[in-house]
């Protein structure tokens, strides 16, 4: 099972696709090659609890779900 996809499908559409909007101009932003190694860094940070205050946990779990979600897309 893949939790990251779960956790996604577990969002109404309108988080989701807000998820993935945010998602992509962060990668836009800060990974602009688009690299999947680049897009599981910036995923691995936000888990492991390395975010700005702004940010809660939840969030910031959904938020690297949605940028692994971007990083297996990258890797067709």
């Amino acid at each position: 099972m893949d939790f990251d996809e779960a956790l996604l499908n577990a969002c109404s559409p309108e988080l989701r696709t807000e998820l993935l909007t945010e998602a992509s101009m962060l990668a836009q932003a800060f990974a602009p090659e688009g690299r999947a190694e680049q897009l599981e860094a910036m995923a691995a940070s936000l888990s492991s609890g390395q975010r700005d205050g702004w940010m809660h946990r939840a969030r910031a779990r959904r938020m690297a779900a949605a940028l692994r979600h971007l990083a297996k897309g990258s890797e067709s």
